[in-house]
């Protein structure tokens, strides 16, 4: 079947393009103008000559990084909380929205379970209090006091479990029916067939920790052990270079604060740029689906 198109529809869809393209050149525009101050030189950026297009290319910036033992060790802190702290996010999320997910008649105290969760999303003990249970329990100045304390996001739950509400429950019955218990219908069962739902809060939950800076600043006694994005509040703040050393003097020359901070933000955000290519073709499916009720 043909589409005709009016007049009207034609403009409207032409409008909708330019406005989407002039958002996106927006949204990039920042992105690019890092990544190129990143690779300039020094004394262009600081003439502002540097818009979209590297001046005086050089990867000093990076170098200097590089040789940063400061920032390479925040680096792979991160890389851990991300690791430890998606797993046991997702293992805890799946094992909380999967009993949600059934009704009252095969899990009697759903709904108890259920304004437990929902509680948490509408109070908070606040920051004085998280802090004091942090301490009080140990976690002070490791790396479970940044993944612990969000280690259960209610909003990840309730989206996985809507998905899991979606799927039909003749796959409950089939599976009873062939003796499978509730964890082998879990496993064997849902979770290979519930890939968008799982991506989306994938990338929900590597984002989550990946950006997080406040935490670490307050249950963190010792630099070393900041997260990244902890590490890089601390540099933007002092706005110096005068806490790093190299020995190659001519990298000094070549690079300033700005250029070494553009390096350092770029780099932050690379692995998620890289990342996220491989979920968004689940992400708005994840999201959608679950969402509407027939």
């Amino acid at each position: 079947m043909i589409e005709r198109r009016s007049f009207g529809r034609v403009s409207f869809l032409a409008l909708n393009y330019i406005v989407l393209a002039v958002f996106a050149l927006t949204c990039l525009f920042p992105i690019l103008h890092m990544l190129a101050m990143s690779f300039s030189s020094n004394s262009a950026v600081t003439a502002g000559w540097v818009t979209i297009w590297p001046r005086g290319f050089n990867l000093s910036s990076y170098q200097y990084i590089l040789d940063n033992p400061a920032f390479k060790s925040a680096f792979l802190v991160s890389v851990e909380r991300v690791v430890l702290g998606v797993a046991i996010s997702m293992l805890l999320t799946i094992l909380a929205a999967y009993p949600l997910s059934k009704s009252n008649s095969r899990f009697r105290y759903r709904t108890a379970y259920s304004w437990f969760f929902v509680v948490t999303m509408i109070f908070n003990g606040g920051l004085i209090p998280t802090f004091m249970m942090v301490k009080q329990t140990g976690l002070m100045d490791s790396i479970w006091a940044l993944i612990i304390p969000s280690a259960v996001n209610v909003f990840n739950i309730i989206l996985m479990l809507n998905f899991f509400r979606t799927l039909p429950h003749e796959l409950d019955e089939s599976a009873m029916i062939d003796g499978a218990g509730n964890w082998r219908t879990l496993w064997s069962i849902y979770l290979p067939i519930s890939k968008p739902s799982i991506a989306t809060i994938l990338l929900f939950s590597v984002i989550l920790h990946w950006n997080s800076w406040f935490d670490g600043l307050i249950y963190m006694n010792s630099p070393s052990h900041y997260p990244l994005q902890t590490y890089l509040q601390t540099v933007i703040v002092s706005k110096s270079l005068d806490s790093m050393s190299t020995s190659d003097l001519s990298v000094l020359n070549s690079i300033s604060d700005r250029t070494v901070m553009a390096a350092q933000l770029f780099v932050s955000i690379l692995p998620i740029l890289c990342i996220y290519p491989f979920l968004q073709r689940y992400f708005v499916q994840g999201l959608t689906l679950g969402s509407v009720k027939g």
